[in-house]
């Protein structure tokens, strides 16, 4: 399986809470919704139907897959929702127990043995496993190497400061854009593979 992010980013760097004030108050982050005015459903919901219509299955931190578990089972009926709720999805959590894993088709996998169960998930065949949101994972995986692909959708604006997926280790890692697409509203929508 392929491992493909796919992160709302802001010019500096920052993927914190992109879709509401409550989302993620972490530091006393207080943009939360900052991509509601640079969003369009022909190119951004575009870039984010594509991604989804590659997954296999979909893999989150605990608090991002909280924040979707709370949000997607109640709006069964639209199309994207039910697949939101039917696909098979993987949250990495030591706190999470089997009994709070209520949204449809969830696993767990233990913190402590994430990396080497994600690295199962990747040797196996299959579609890709979609990373969204959840930057402490992507920082974790883009550290570990398992990262095929990342899909940004890079908007115009600073933020001056939130959480990132960017690992802050000092290693250099080369990367190739393989596509890229400018919104009406100034979104670059960026696909980025690895160097080998």
């Amino acid at each position: 399986m392929r491992i493909v992010i796919s992160a709302f980013i802001s010019l500096d760097g920052v993927v914190q809470a992109p879709g509401g004030p409550q989302e993620d108050t972490d530091g006393g982050f207080a943009h939360g919704g900052w991509t509601h005015p640079f969003f369009d459903a022909e190119v951004v919901g575009g870039a984010f139907a594509d991604a989804m219509s590659k997954a296999q299955a979909l893999l989150f931190g605990r608090s991002t897959w909280q924040t979707m578990a709370a949000a997607w089972p109640e709006r069964a009926g639209d199309p994207f929702a039910d697949q939101m709720n039917a696909i098979p999805k993987y949250v990495v959590s030591s706190t999470l127990g089997e009994h709070e894993l209520t949204w449809n088709n969830t696993t767990r996998i233990p913190g402590g043995e994430a990396v080497a169960e994600i690295r199962k998930l990747h040797e196996t065949e299959g579609g890709d496993l979609l990373v969204m949101g959840s930057p402490t994972l992507a920082r974790a995986l883009l550290h570990e190497g398992l990262v095929d692909e990342l899909r940004l959708m890079v908007m115009p604006v600073l933020l001056g400061g939130g959480k990132t997926i960017w690992p802050g280790d000092g290693a250099l890692r080369t990367l190739e854009l393989a596509a890229t697409t400018i919104s009406p509203t100034g979104v670059h929508v960026c696909t980025y593979r690895p160097v080998a």
